[in-house]
This record gives structure tokens, sequence and C-alpha cells, in this order.
């Protein structure tokens, strides 16, 4: 019979599904240890079943598995699988049960996650990376006083199961088991042959464990895909990119969307200067499969490799998947996060109120350049504590040409060799230079933590991770960093500028906001500010920055029914989405009650701004309130003006998305004196 746990209990101990999923958790690489899909599944829904039968909520025997209450047990996955069982009218096999919830077991997996994280004992970190939270390392959860963290805890019980003598209880049956079925016991203990036969032994003691064994086995609608079985991918006509009207006017995200409408979710594109075709992919499935399997079967290092060599450097953070990534992004993340920029919100104020007394009323300026020259202003001293406003254009198009001639090809290699683009190539030394003479002990003595700091630091400790080689490109990250927010920031003053009511709406906002003196971080999460942020959401719908990423694929893998062989080339266009009629109903107009909790049209992998999976944006969240705090400060300081008045959006493309250059903005008005 299966052991009562209590309702207090339940909220207190781990699950089986919990403990499956930490078992699997591989520190080092911010994930979990790969399984084959039908396993998982399998594997998820025996722990569900098996969590069910601790609780008294089911039993089995050799046939047959009984409800014996169908009380919720307040723990969605269980509950999940327990409605399931409550509402079938017939009695049916452990083994029936097995594979009729395993089709759930993503949702299983993804409440199980929640709970952990909720819970704190997981972390979730941007990317969709895990790790064990502090609290996971020293809370209730804990019952083995040898056991570090949660992690070790679970790992101590299945050892002890393994290499011991004693037969095991039947928690721990259950969960060597359900480890067994997804092989991964041999990942993380040194078998020999006669630990391997104990496995085998253990996993015969029980019921719902031999259950989960035979629908893996025996139910081939779970293995893995034939290619016999799959589409074959349509080609489309290089033609058809030159007159898609929305491509013309560079808006890439429209574009795709509309290709995706009438090729399907996977097409083929042959462009002539590529031997290979590019395999586009583009729709909310496809975003979905990216997020969360993209790691498994893509890699970002052969296309920029070539941004490497540009750069003398090797293992950049683009550039580099799997352990090492997770590692470099994880030991980044505080460089990057908001806090950084909540911790010198003062200091960007000045910054701010220093740059815009350098306008002039009556003046006009290029639109795109006012952008990156303001965000610069904030961003460089945040992040490297230096000033870069005289080396930004320079720097920028280096990186423009490095992109243009080594990563999309669309230019000769010789072009990155010319002598103009030499003297522009200094720049990222001078920067470089800068950086370094004012990070000494001395100099950043009672001065808080930088992210030059952050990287000075990892360099020290281990060069062969991040070599002196690679701290030129990482400096000037954060000029480039000051690129994409210029970029979109442009985006948002067009847009603003161009709806006066909301703009008055925004003003209203801003003014509120200043009124009393600088904001502190927390009023920029208040609903003081509910139309700025939704405004912000919506035009970074329709006007994001990066609106695609490439990939190639390292395992074959099967998307949306089409194949996608090893060696394949991949145009990921994430941001199609933002444009797709199912998603954003009318998607061209610009409405920002999409964002109304009656609504909530971005809590879907189609909203994608940042990017998606392992290569999301590691600066979302800073980026997020540097654009909110640069909008609200020039709303309220300033009233401008677009030129030409009846200017019509175009985009420039490259090297990220942008309004083009016919877009000037006057300074009209100066609305309130600048604090000294």
């Amino acid at each position: 019979m299966a052991t009562q746990v209590t309702a207090t209990e339940t909220d207190q101990v781990l699950t089986l599904c919990d403990e499956l999923m930490l078992l699997m958790l591989n520190e080092e690489t911010g994930y979990f240890h790969q399984v084959p899909g039908w396993h998982l599944s399998c594997a998820m829904a025996g722990a569900a079943l098996a969590g069910l039968s601790l609780r008294a909520r089911i039993d089995t025997d050799m046939e047959s598995l009984i409800l014996l209450d169908e009380t919720p047990t307040g723990n969605p996955v269980l509950d999940l699988a327990l409605s399931q069982i409550a509402n079938e009218s017939k009695q049916r096999s452990a083994q029936y049960w097995v594979e009729q919830l395993a089709p759930r077991a993503e949702m299983m997996i993804d409440l199980t996650l929640d709970r952990l994280v909720q819970v704190q004992i997981l972390e979730h970190h941007e990317g969709d990376f895990w790790t064990l939270a502090p609290a996971g390392r020293h809370s209730e959860y804990l019952s083995d006083e040898d056991a570090q963290t949660t992690v070790e805890h679970v790992k101590a019980r299945v050892d002890k199961s393994i290499f011991g003598t004693d037969i095991p209880d039947s928690r721990d049956i259950i969960i060597i088991a359900l480890a067994n079925v997804c092989d991964v016991l041999r990942f993380i203990f040194d078998f020999d042959e006669a630990a391997e036969q104990r496995v085998q032994l253990i996993c015969q003691m029980d019921l719902i464990g031999r259950a989960i064994a035979d629908a893996v086995t025996q139910n081939l609608a779970g293995t893995v895909q034939s290619a016999a079985l799959t589409k074959t991918i349509p080609k489309l006509p290089i033609r058809r990119l030159a007159t898609n009207k929305h491509l013309r006017e560079g808006n890439v995200p429209a574009g795709f969307a509309q290709l995706t409408e009438e090729f399907g979710p996977v097409f083929k594109l042959k462009s002539p200067l590529e031997k290979q075709p590019m395999i586009c992919v583009a729709g909310p499935r496809v975003n979905r499969w990216v997020h969360r399997y993209g790691r498994m079967y893509l890699r970002s290092s052969d296309y920029l490799r070539g941004l490497e060599e540009a750069y003398f450097a090797a293992g950049l953070l683009p550039a580099i998947d799997g352990a090492d990534h997770f590692r470099l992004r994880k030991s980044l993340r505080a460089s990057y996060g908001r806090e950084r920029l909540e911790h010198q919100i003062d200091e960007t104020y000045g910054n701010v109120r220093k740059f815009m007394a350098t306008w002039t009323v009556g003046d006009t300026y290029g639109g795109v350049s006012l952008c990156r020259q303001l965000t610069n202003a904030c961003i460089t001293p945040t992040l490297i504590s230096v000033e870069a406003d005289d080396v930004m254009d320079d720097i920028i198009s280096f990186k423009s040409r490095a992109l243009k001639t080594q990563v999309i090809k669309v230019m000769p290699p010789f072009m990155l060799r010319t002598p103009g683009m030499k003297r522009k190539a200094k720049a990222v030394e001078v920067l470089f230079d800068r950086v370094v003479r004012s990070h000494t002990a001395t100099q950043r003595m009672g001065c808080p933590r930088d992210q030059a700091d952050d990287i000075l630091s990892l360099h020290k400790s281990d060069p062969t991770f991040v070599p002196e080689s690679n701290l030129r490109f990482m400096f000037s990250a954060a000029v480039l960093a000051s690129m994409y927010a210029g970029d979109e920031l442009s985006f948002l003053m067009y847009a603003m500028l161009s709806q006066p009511d909301l703009h008055e709406q925004i003003r209203a906002e801003a003014d509120a906001l200043f009124e009393d003196g600088n904001p502190t971080p927390e009023d920029f999460k208040s609903p003081a500010i509910d139309v700025t942020r939704r405004f912000i959401m919506e035009a970074m719908r329709l006007y994001p920055t990066i609106p695609m990423s490439m990939r190639t694929v390292m395992n074959s893998c099967v998307v949306e029914d089409f194949e996608l062989p090893v060696g394949s080339k991949l145009l990921i266009a994430t941001t199609a989405c933002h444009y797709m009629e199912e998603l954003f109903p009318d998607p061209y107009t610009f409405d920002i009650d999409r964002y109304l909790p009656s609504r909530a049209e971005h809590r879907t992998p189609g909203y994608a701004p940042f990017g998606l999976g392992t290569h999301g944006c590691l600066g979302s969240h800073m980026v997020d309130l540097q654009l909110t705090l640069n909008l609200l400060m020039v709303a309220h300081y300033f009233e401008l003006q677009m030129k030409p008045t009846n200017y019509r959006l175009k985009i420039d493309a490259f090297p990220s998305l942008s309004p083009n250059g016919k877009l000037k903005f006057t300074i009209a008005k100066q609305r309130h004196p600048l604090p000294v």
C-alpha cells in the first residue's frame, strides 16, 4: 500500500517530480542532462503517478491502477494526473496511464520547475538556465547532514541505495527507476558491472517503475520520427525577397511574417552568394522549440567565428555554446543586471542631464545619432566607468563592417582591411587603453563595481577562459550596447512624436514622476508609468532592433514536421511572430492595450524583442530600465518635433534595425530647467 503524507507535509517535502528534475540538473551547464523526449515524458508521467501513490490517492497491482481518493493534493502536477484518472470510467493499468500522461509531460516539467523556483530551491536565469538557489543549500528539504545542497541530498540517497546492501525504501526505488529510464545515472555515478546489476534489480522492485520501463520500450509512437515521414522543405525564389514590400522598407519582421504565411514555418532560401541554401524558420511553435530545445540542436559559433577573428579573439560570449557559454554568462550576469543600473541611478540622471545640456532650442539633430549618443552617455559610464563619445562612431562602424564582411558576408573580406577601417579599428584600442588605465586598484578605490572590474577579475583568475585577446571586444561591448539601445530609443521617439495622444499621456507620467526630484528605482516599477511601460512594449513589438539570429544545425532534428539535417544553415526569424494576426490581432496597429492583463498578448513565445533561448539578451532588464528612463526624461525636459513633419518610417537593416537617416529631431522647446 502507498505511504500516507499529510497536507502539511506535502507543502514541505519534495515530490518525486521535483527530485527527478533536481537529479537531472547539471550545475556546470545550467541545464539538465539530455534525455530522449519520450523517455523523459514517460519518466515525468511515472513520477506523477508514484507521487499520487505515496499520497494514497491511487494504488496499483499487477493488472490495474486503482483510484482510492480523488481529493486534490494541492500540487498542480499531481492534480493534473489525478483529474485525468478520476475522469476515466474504466479501470486501466499503470502502463496505460504512463502512456496517457506522457503527452502532458512538457506541462508537468514547466509546473515542476516553476514550483522549485517558487520555493527557492532553483533559480531561473535569462536564457532559460537554472541553478541551485541559495535557499536550496540550507533549507528544511535537507535531512542528510552531510549533504550541502538539495541536489546532493537526493544524490546521496540514490548513491546509498545503489552502492549499499540494504533494501531501499519505496521512494528511493521509484526515483532510481525514473532516473534509469532517463539514462542519467551513468553521468552522475561511477558505475561498474555490479552497480548496473544492482540498478536493474532495484527497478524490478516497484510496479510503477516497471510500467514506466515497459512504456518506453513498447510504445513505438514515442520513438524518434523517421526522416522518411517528414515533409519536403519548400523553396523560396530569391526574387520574392526583392519584391516583398516590407523587406524593401527594411521591416524584416513584417517581411518574414508575410513569407511565413505564404510558404509555411520552414522554407529554403538560396542566395547567389552562398553555395548552401539557408533554411528559414519562423512562427510561435518554432520560437517555443528554439527557446526550449535549441541548445541541443543548434550552435552559434560557426557564424560568429569570423567576428572573433576580426577582433583577434576566441571564446566571446555570443560565439560560444554549451557549458562555456553558461559559465561566462553566469559570471557576467551581475554586470548586465538591472540592479547595477539601479545602484547608480543618480549618476545616470546626472549623465543624461549633462548630455541634454548640450541641446540647443531650434537645432536639428539626426534621429538615430542623437539617440545613440544619449544612450551612450548613460550606458558606457555605468558599465565600464569611462566616457566613449569620441570613439563611439568608429567602434560602431568597425563592428558593422565586421558583421557585413565576416558574418552575413554581403561584402568581400578585404573591405574590413581598408585604410579607413584600420583607422576606425584603432578606436577599439583607444577604448581598451582607457579602461585598463582607469581600472587599477588605486583608481577604483571607493568606486562601485562595474562590468570592466568583473571582466578583469575573470581574466586574472582564469586567463585561458577570458584571455587578454578577448578584452578589447568585451570592453567595446558597452559601446555596442549603446548602439542597440539607441536604435530602439530612436524608434520610441518616432512612435511617441507621431502619436500626439500617447505623447501627452507619457509626458503627464513623466512630469508626475520627476515633480519631486529624482525618482527611485522602485518608481519605475509602479503603476504611475503604466502607459509608458506598455508603450515601450508595443514599440519593441513593432520595431525590434535585432529581428533574427543565425545558427548551424549540429544535431539533426525535426521542426514543424520538417527535418533539419546536420550542417544546415538556419535563419531564425524570431520576431516574425510580432506581425502574425493569430498572436497579435491587427498587427500593424500600434495598440498599447495588448499588454493589459485582460489581453496579455505578449505572454507567448511569439513576443521576443530580446531574442530567445540561451543566447537571449543578457542585459534585457537593464536595457528596459534604461529606455524607460531616457524616454521619460526626454518627455519631461523637452518638446521635440520630427523633421520632416510628414516623415514616413523607413528602416535601415544594418547593423541593427533603426529608422533611416532621413529621420531628424528638432529641439522645439525646453519644458523644465535641467538641475545642476
